[in-house]
Formats: structure tokens, C-alpha cells, sequence
């Protein structure tokens, strides 16, 4: 059997559990001011004029303010120099104001009026009627069209030169909330896989990976959770009926939790029972290729590296060349923090050079049609030396936690 997998039940996995939040903090108001300040510096070097943040991601990273994207615009205004200002529906102002980290003017708008509109009247009471408009990357297209109807002397283009050259590089804080969340779900990861038994449902799995997460302080439980059983495991994201567990079989679990807005993400991949030589054979490649794309990021290099280098490792064993299977179907990693995916990606056309404080999942996971899949997922950040791990990836097939490592 392969050791740490089955022998415990819910209950005694469930009560061994804490809160590990202790100790990390979250993003403080000094830090959000950097941030926006340091958008303004590369607005200034961009030559834009303005940028507008939707709800959403990029709105809580430089102000604080968490607020879900809708059909109702709700965002910051942020110009090149001067204070930053918000909008929202009017009937939203008070709880806009109790959630506000930084302060700033909320200018509103009535049900039967055009958000965009005053958004054109803020611009200009700025200043600003003319020149390059960034949009927030991750507004939907009818936010974005609003906007250019009612801006026709401005010139739109994405956000995301900004918004990617502020997030891409995590500071200490963050980093370090990351790691908590990270540490919180492999715990997680190794609970539930001393409850797994013969016939256990996936539901039945589902649900103790939500009440685990809760119990080491994720207030929300699960940010996500996909878990897959024997040939279910060859397809990334799961499918549409999952099978129960049976002995001999891949176990596959991808989750993670949310920690102060920050992800974390993890994925095992194991053995229910002896290994074959054919599971731990691609086992074995799974965690070559993983090493390889570790070792290949270095400072200075360009994001796409590690992902040349992964697939090198596993073309040579035989695997399928470029995206075809039996291999790896899709990138070797994405970039991880306040969204589970964000840029740049390590994937081999991305040329965005590799720097200090860049954070990604390393997962050039194995599908092999009509068998199974193997994917070992961990992430590290770059340090001022290279790449560091936020957690150590599996140990081996038959011990995959490391016990007796």
C-alpha cells in the first residue's frame, strides 16, 4: 500500500486539524499605496493619461476593495498623477464606503443613467479629454464599449502592461500569505489521503476536502477542488460522472484555499494500493519533467523556458511532441495570486523575463488516453538566488508525502 494513503477515517483526519492562520497578516494600507503608486510610474512611462479598474481582482490589488464584477459598473478611476476616485451605482455608496481601504471621492449614478457618461464628466473634471484610456483587462465587452462611445477623443488600449507590471512580482507579503495557503493545503492533501478506502465516492472526498480547509482557517473551505479516479484521471479538469475509488488506481487531487484574497493550489497524484510498473514509470517522467522546468527558470530568462525544458524531458521518454498525447497537453504552468491563474505564464511562447518575486504552478501533467493521468502540481517564486519552492513536490510514488524521506 502506498504509505500515508487509507488506513484513517473522516472524523479522526477532521479532528487532528487546526487553524494555522497565525501570524500572517494582511496586505497593509501602506502597501496599496505603493501599489498605486507605482501604477502612476508606469502609466507615466506609457504615456497614459488614465486607467480605469473594474471590480474584480485588479480593483482589490491596488485599492483594497473587494467588489464582484456585474452588469453595474463599479471601479476606480486612476489618473497618471492625482488622487484616485471611484464609481458606483448610488444606491451602493454606503457599503462602498464601509469597504473602502483607501479613501478616495465615490462619484454615482441612478439605475436610469449612463455610468459611462460619468465616467467621461470625472475624466474631464480631471483634465483629462484626451490621450491613451487603459481599460482593466478583465472588463466584459459591454463595459469596454460603453466606455469608448462616451470617450470618442480617447484612445482605449488594455490595462494589462500596467496592472501584470505591478502583480507579476509578489513583495514579502504576499509571498508570505501565499506560503501560509500553501501550507494549509497540503495539509489538507495529506488528511484526506489517509481517508481514502475502497469504493469511497468522489462526493464523499469533496466534501471532507471543503470541511479541511475550513478547519486549518480557509473561512470559505475550498477555492476549487477536482478529484479523479483511475481513467478518469487522464482528463485535466475531471468529467462529467466520476467513478468511485478502486483498488490499484490513480488518485488525482487538485485543490487549494483562499488566504486574505491569495490562492494557493496543489495538486497529489498517487496510488490507491501497489503501484504498476507502467503508474510508477510515468510516475517517475511526471516528476523528471517537473524538475526540469524548475531547474530551468532562471533570472533573466525568458517564462517560456521552463516549459521548453519540461517538454524536452518528456519528449525524450516518448511522449507525444508539442500538445499531442499520449503527453502534455497544455502549458507547463500559470502565475498565481490574487487570481489562481494569472500572468505571465510559463508557456513557450511567453517571452516576459523571469524576475524576483514572480510566482508559478509547475504542472507539465502526463494524460495518457484509455490508461490514466499523472499530475504533480507545486509552485515556486523567484528569489534574488533563483527559484524557490513554496512546498517540496512529491517524494515518490510510494511515499508521496515524503514520511520517510
Amino acid at each position: 500500500m502506498t504509505l500515508g494513503v487509507g488506513g484513517s477515517s473522516p472524523e479522526v483526519e477532521l479532528a487532528k486539524l487546526a487553524d494555522m492562520t497565525a501570524g500572517i497578516e494582511p496586505i497593509a494600507q501602506a502597501e496599496f499605496r505603493a501599489r498605486i503608486n507605482k501604477a502612476q510610474a508606469l502609466m507615466r512611462d506609457q504615456g497614459i493619461a488614465a486607467l480605469y479598474l473594474n471590480a474584480g481582482s485588479n480593483l482589490y490589488y491596488f485599492t483594497g476593495l473587494k467588489w464582484y464584477a456585474s452588469e453595474r459598473m463599479v471601479g476606480a478611476i486612476l489618473p497618471a498623477e492625482g488622487e484616485l476616485e471611484y464609481i458606483a451605482p448610488h444606491f451602493e455608496l454606503g457599503t462602498i464606503q464601509g469597504f473602502m481601504n483607501i479613501q478616495g471621492k465615490v462619484n454615482t449614478w441612478h439605475e436610469d443613467q449612463s455610468p459611462y457618461a460619468l465616467l467621461s464628466a470625472v475624466l474631464a473634471r480631471m483634465g483629462i479629454t484626451s490621450g491613451k484610456l487603459a481599460i482593466d483587462e478583465s472588463a466584459a465587452f459591454f463595459l469596454c464599449e460603453g466606455v469608448r462611445q462616451a470617450n470618442p477623443a480617447m484612445q482605449l488600449q488594455s490595462a494589462q502592461s500596467v496592472t501584470q507590471g505591478c502583480r507579476a512580482c509578489k513583495s514579502p507579503a504576499e509571498l508570505a500569505i501565499i506560503q501560509r495557503a500553501m501550507d494549509m493545503t497540503l495539509e489538507v492533501h495529506k488528511a484526506v489521503a489517509r481517508i481514502l478506502r475502497e469504493g469511497i465516492t468522489v462526493a464523499e472526498v469533496e466534501d471532507f476536502i471543503q470541511q479541511a480547509h475550513i478547519k486549518v482557517g480557509a473561512p470559505a473551505g475550498n477555492y476549487f477542488c477536482i478529484v479523479l479516479f483511475g481513467e478518469d484521471s487522464q482528463y485535466p479538469h475531471g468529467v462529467k460522472t466520476p467513478k468511485a475509488l478502486e483498488a490499484g488506481e490513480i488518485v488525482l487531487i487538485d485543490t487549494g484555499c483562499e488566504l486574505f484574497g491569495y490562492k494557493s493550489d496543489i495538486t497529489r497524484t498517487y496510488v490507491f494500493g501497489e503501484p504498476s510498473a507502467r503508474q510508477r514509470e510515468i510516475w517517475d517522467l511526471e516528476k523528471a519533467g517537473q524538475l526540469a522546468a524548475f531547474n530551468a527558470a532562471k533570472l533573466g530568462e525568458p517564462c517560456g523556458v521552463a516549459d521548453i525544458a519540461a517538454r524536452n524531458v518528456l519528449e525524450a521518454a516518448g511522449m507525444a511532441k508539442d500538445y499531442g498525447l499520449p503527453g502534455l497537453p497544455h502549458r507547463t504552468g500559470h502565475g498565481l495570486g490574487l487570481d489562481i491563474h494569472e500572468g505571465p505564464y510559463l508557456v513557450r511562447s511567453e517571452q516576459t523575463l523571469l524576475d524576483v518575486g514572480m510566482c508559478f504552478s509547475n504542472e507539465p501533467m502526463l494524460c495518457l488516453p484509455g490508461e490514466f493521468g499523472i499530475r504533480l502540481e507545486d509552485h515556486f517564486y523567484m528569489s534574488a538566488n533563483g527559484p524557490v519552492w513554496f512546498t517540496e513536490p512529491a517524494h515518490s510514488v510510494d511515499d508521496p508525502f515524503g514520511y520517510q524521506a
